[in-house]
């Protein structure tokens, strides 16, 4: 059994069992990958892919055991070669980080200014998607960290960190009658077609729970994962958006109007996780601290001791966390 080959099955099952598409990405050739798998079946006695014809259908039962112990190995691996790194070249090496646009567009840019600033022998790749997407990558071990306020808690293998309070606001083009309103009551907000955020995004079923614990039915007429498309169809007349509060920016936004909706809605904590056994470098332990000043490297280890999420939860529940 080797190494090459663990890396592969690996590969393989993490491009939808595409041997060309893997062969693309490892630089190598779809026949040398092909042959190594069967090996490594002969070796062990048993399949881990079936196969119709020349392709690769789906993953055995024995086989997902084998790529489960698989991954662990190669992330071990991927260990050894970090603690290597921070010996020979602290200051050099990579940081990916998987998120969604609004952390991209809004939270991260004065970070990310600041850390290649710090460190320009990181090589920094950043990946957008979905919550799920996001956390996907982070669990699988394919991006050292993700940054989201939905999904995190679904992937046990994740050590997950508060990292700030969040809320939304109320976008509407200047006149609009909802400015003339002392206060904001959902039920205003309820009698105007909304513009708001894709399901499972930036906090989106909060605002769900809302309406439902007062009995409203909203009308979202149109939804986007990114809240300048959102902008756009407000300044359209589509309907009155909804989106965090971080993404209305004066200077650019002077048609519309921000609307204050703290009242209106349960905030959200945005939060920073990785797989848990996860070796952190010196710069990957200042980014964090960058991005969320209290998530000192006291702080990230000491989480990292704890054994449960119930015990990581409690721990941060003491936290007076920022608001952006």
């Amino acid at each position: 059994m080797k190494l090459q080959q663990l890396r592969y099955i690996w590969e393989v099952a993490h491009h939808d069992l595409n041997v060309s598409a893997t062969a693309q990405s490892l630089y190598t050739s779809q026949p040398g990958i092909s042959k190594q798998i069967r090996l490594l079946e002969d070796e062990l006695g048993v399949q881990i892919f079936t196969r119709s014809g020349k392709h690769l259908t789906r993953i055995t039962p024995a086989g997902k055991e084998v790529l489960r112990i698989a991954g662990e190995i190669l992330a071990r691996v991927e260990t050894i070669k970090q603690m290597a790194q921070e010996f020979s070249a602290p200051d050099h090496g990579s940081l990916s980080i998987a998120t969604t646009h609004t952390q991209a567009r809004y939270a991260l840019p004065p970070v990310i200014e600041k850390f290649i600033a710090k460190y320009p022998g990181v090589s920094l790749h950043m990946h957008q998607g979905t919550p799920l997407q996001i956390s996907e990558k982070a669990s699988e071990g394919s991006v050292d960290f993700a940054i989201a306020t939905e999904a995190l808690e679904l992937f046990g293998n994740l050590l997950m960190m508060p990292c700030y309070r969040w809320n939304r606001c109320i976008l509407v083009p200047r006149n609009h009658p909802l400015c003339q309103l002392p206060r904001l009551r959902l039920e205003d907000v309820a009698e105007y077609p909304i513009v708001t955020y894709v399901f499972g995004f930036t906090g989106r079923s909060r605002l769900d729970e809302a309406f439902r614990a007062r009995n409203l039915e909203p009308r979202v007429v149109f939804t986007a994962t990114d809240a300048d498309v959102i902008k756009t169809y407000v300044r359209l007349g589509l309907g009155i958006g909804i989106v965090a509060h971080m993404a209305y920016e004066p200077r650019l936004d002077v048609d519309l109007v921000a609307l204050d909706a703290a009242h209106l809605f349960a905030s959200s904590v945005t939060s920073i996780g990785f797989r848990r056994g996860t070796f952190l470098r010196g710069f990957m332990y200042d980014f964090i601290e960058e991005f969320a000043p209290h998530l000192t490297r006291a702080v990230v280890d000491h989480a990292c001791g704890l054994a449960t999420r119930e015990e990581v939860e409690a721990y941060f529940a003491r936290f007076e966390l920022p608001t952006y």
